[in-house]
């Protein structure tokens, strides 16, 4: 028997990297999942983003543990397209137990040729993004009655300043994961009363395409001291999907059920260096 056996787990950015692994392994603990993702491109980010073969490759981890998933391609800057994807999920899966809102972007280019519309795309991605996620599940998670959990994905960036230098892409980037605790705070409240809680994770730099691709390098080296405030305390440059899945699937299972309304930093000691 896994810990999530019976569940239905509602992913955003399902389709590679963080989000794929969550679900994956959401999966391998019994739990079926409802997948979105982008599968496309935009145009402030410089790094490729997923692509609907990814998405597919997904489709068949998640079917490979014996689970269930319904995966639809949908931006969760639009509300309808993401509330029509759920739906979807939900018509053919029956209920959602678990939200991981982990959905995002960093447009940190070396050179921005438009830092306002860098900034407006991190901010309508990474924080009204999340927001679109809660509203889009929260009302079935009601009416079920039956409690849940959230987890919705900051950063180190979401609880310090570090490394601030006045670019959109990073500016968004910074403000967005800031704005996902004031959410968090607010939809523990809200939803607390339906025994249904609600977390922040804050990670720091996790082996993904966001990270690993030739336009962070460039970013840094446009931005020397940067790299030295971005450090962590721990002789740890970036960690693995892994680590921060553990932390999800403690959030998200009975071990964590009197926890809610937390910013839970995995972050190699970031925040306290």
């Amino acid at each position: 028997m896994g810990s999530l056996d019976g569940k239905v787990a509602f992913v955003t950015g399902a389709a590679r990297a963080q989000g794929r692994n969550h679900a994956v392994r959401m999966a391998e603990e019994g739990a079926d999942i409802i997948g979105i993702d982008l599968c496309d491109q935009i145009d402030t980010v410089p790094y490729q983003m997923s692509t609907p073969d990814d998405l597919d490759e997904t489709v068949g981890m998640v079917e490979s543990r014996g689970r269930r998933i319904v995966a639809r391609e949908a931006d969760v800057r639009g509300p309808q397209a993401l509330q029509a994807a759920f739906d979807a999920g939900l018509a053919e899966l029956g209920r959602v137990d678990i939200v991981v809102a982990n959905a995002g972007i960093a447009a940190l280019a070396p050179e921005e040729t438009d830092p306002v519309r860098a900034f407006n795309d991190t901010i309508a991605t990474n924080l009204a993004g999340v927001r679109h996620t809660v509203h889009a599940a929260a009302p079935t998670m009601i009416e079920q009655n039956a409690g849940g959990a959230m987890v919705l994905t900051s950063s180190t960036q979401g609880l310090s300043g570090r490394g601030g230098n006045g670019t959109g892409g990073l500016d968004g980037y910074t403000a967005a994961k800031h704005g996902v605790v004031g959410l968090m705070r607010s939809y523990a409240n809200w939803l607390a009363p339906h025994g249904i809680r609600v977390n922040t994770l804050h990670p720091t730099a996790v082996r993904t395409p966001m990270v690993e691709n030739e336009t962070v390098p460039a970013f840094m080296q446009d931005y020397p001291d940067m790299a030295n405030a971005m450090a962590n305390l721990l002789p740890v440059e970036m960690m693995d999907h892994d680590d921060t899945t553990n932390a999800v699937l403690w959030l998200v299972s009975d071990r964590a059920r009197y926890v809610t309304g937390v910013t839970l930093p995995v972050d190699a000691g970031f925040c306290v260096r």
